[in-house]
């Protein structure tokens, strides 16, 4: 490569590119592959399982104190306490592997006490290697990259991903598909998040969103969009995508179209006002995990029940706002004064 990369990202190139030969080899062969199923839909190799294993013990060699969470083995391997932590998918998108589909990708990324400082994801089909540093722009091989400068959905081509795991929303999901298809040109699944991240990153897409995610889909390709000029969050805007199973990504003028039609679907968010939450049991010791549980579809209603009232605003559930119990509709105060100007800004 024409320029110096940082040490670790260095390493992380290296265990990239052994990872991918290895998944090369297999795609030969493919009627010769051993596949097991993790849930219905979702599988594994034994490539998966190979690359994973060359690439931590590439990492483990280097910087044998690091903490490692990957996609099949999870943290059984490098130090438990470590502030650095690797983040590994080993093969994104093996349903498109097992069937030749040319495309997944090797995903690695480095976590400094929470905060994703190196990335990078290896395409082997196509050898194109996209990398980033916290702070040193986005590469696809050596050409640096931008997201797009589009700022119409209407001209924006989308990337996505469809639910496919047992007890995915997939109604949700296409109440999604309704609202986001008719604003933009297109929308495509490939079926590898940490490639459609990238693909963003380098101005192919113009946003992407999706569900169900895991760390290891996302984190490596989650900072080289921001390197390249993108914005990444969850479906309400924030930057606390890493463990909520939903993102959004995009340009920002893209970004902010996406999220302000994407809020609503929310898991983060509760369509029931903040007293709802207080009176609660245990509403004292709630935690944003246990309001994410409780964001969950409810099932839908018997056909002869009662017409549901229209849905208050969603509001953002909020530790404060749990922690305290709300005042009586009666002794709330009325506002007072003019109403202010409705706003036409995306938040």
């Amino acid at each position: 490569m024409s320029q110096a990369l940082h040490p670790m990202l260095n390493i992380a190139v290296k265990a990239a590119r052994t990872a991918g030969a290895l998944i090369n080899r297999a795609s030969l062969d493919l009627d010769l592959l051993k596949v097991g199923t993790k849930s219905p839909n979702d599988f594994v190799t034994e490539v998966d399982e190979a690359a994973e294993q060359a690439i931590i013990d590439t990492l483990l060699a280097a910087y044998p104190g690091h903490g490692i969470l990957a996609e099949e083995s999870g943290r059984s391997r490098g130090a438990r306490d470590s502030d650095y932590v690797w983040i590994i998918d080993p093969l994104d998108g093996t349903t498109n592997f097992i069937h030749g589909f040319p495309v997944y990708a090797v995903s690695i990324a480095l976590a400094f006490r929470g905060q994703v400082q190196q990335a990078v994801v290896y395409d082997p089909t196509r050898n194109d290697l996209f990398y980033a540093s916290r702070g040193r722009g986005a590469y696809l091989n050596d050409k640096r990259i931008r997201v797009s400068r589009r700022t119409r959905m209407a001209d924006a081509l989308i990337g996505t991903g469809f639910p496919f795991r047992k007890g995915d929303n997939f109604k949700r999901y296409l109440a999604m598909f309704e609202a986001v298809m008719p604003q933009c040109a297109g929308l495509r699944r490939p079926g590898a998040a940490a490639l459609d991240l990238c693909y963003v990153a380098a101005g192919c897409y113009d946003g992407f969103f999706e569900t169900g995610l895991n760390p290891w889909d996302i984190a490596a390709g989650a900072l080289i969009i921001t390197e390249a000029g993108g914005l990444v969050g969850n479906f309400t805007g924030e930057a606390d995508y890493l463990h909520q199973r939903e993102l959004v990504a995009g340009n920002p003028k893209v970004y902010a179209q996406l999220v302000q039609t994407l809020a609503p679907f929310s898991r983060v968010i509760k369509d029931d006002d903040k007293a709802a939450v207080a009176t609660d049991a245990g509403a004292n010791t709630t935690t944003p995990e246990a309001a994410l549980a409780a964001s969950l579809d409810a099932p839908a209603p018997a056909a002869d029940a009662p017409p549901t009232p229209p849905a208050r605003k969603a509001v953002r559930i909020r530790k404060a706002d749990a922690a305290a119990p709300a005042a009586p509709a009666a002794e709330r105060p009325r506002p007072r004064g003019p109403r202010p100007p409705k706003s036409d800004a995306p938040f």
